[in-house]
């Protein structure tokens, strides 16, 4: 069985909600339709696909989705932010979902995520948490046992240990943490699916801050298709 190690997961939510999975070590990426599997075809080499960004997924480190916040220029706008390397410069793409078109490459100080640079090099996951009440909040998972919460439109941004007001479930897990990605099945209810070593997964339920499940093992029951070569 392959082992899943240096990849990153990134949810899509234009059509049918989806997470995309980009393996950096063999260019390669693999999409799993949130209900089904990985149709066949996957892995299927990211050459060509990912439009301006293609040339950068080796540079990739987390990624996330937004839809219809304040600063999207569509009310009905889906984009996948990607954070990445430009060279030596910590940098984001924006990337339109649903034209399936880079909309541009920033560097990270440019831009609305400005606040999170210092700490871009230990950062290993985000996502929009949609938490009710609090529609601009950003979580950051870090390399080393913290987490950050940035609201965007409060110009805010605080570094906690898990544990420190939330996400204490995920403090066993500290330094297996690989990557993660949200289902967002309702909005007052979604989960992050926190991908660990040794091919298993935690099901976080975001709203409700608590483990709703896990650790599973990666395999053909639970996410068909993704340990495909």
């Amino acid at each position: 069985m392959p082992a899943l190690n240096n990849f990153v997961a990134v949810d899509w939510r234009s059509g049918a909600d989806r997470i995309y999975f980009f393996f950096k070590d063999t260019d390669t990426y693999s999409r799993f339709n949130i209900g089904g599997d990985v149709p066949n075809g996957y892995p299927a080499s990211t050459d060509g696909r990912w439009d301006t960004f293609t040339p950068y997924i080796q540079n990739l480190r987390f990624g996330f989705t937004t839809t219809s916040l304040g600063f999207n220029t569509r009310s009905d706008e889906d984009i996948a932010w990607l954070f990445f390397y430009y060279g030596d410069t910590p940098a984001v793409c924006k990337y339109d979902q649903d034209t399936d078109k880079v909309s541009g490459i920033y560097a990270l100080a440019d831009t609305l995520w400005k606040p999170i640079l210092p700490y871009f090099d230990k950062i290993i996951a985000g996502t929009w948490t949609e938490v009710s009440g609090h529609p601009f909040l950003f979580k950051f998972i870090l390399n080393d046992g913290h987490y950050l919460s940035f609201n965007y439109k409060a110009k805010t941004l605080t570094r906690n240990a898990f544990g420190q007001n939330r996400l204490g479930a995920l403090a066993p897990y500290k330094d297996r943490i690989i990557t993660a990605a949200q289902n967002d099945r309702t909005f007052a209810d979604s989960y992050w699916y926190i991908f660990l070593t040794h091919n298993q997964y935690l099901v976080y339920n975001i709203q409700a801050d608590k483990l709703a499940s896990g650790p599973h093992t990666i395999n053909e029951s639970n996410w068909p298709g993704l340990l495909r070569n």
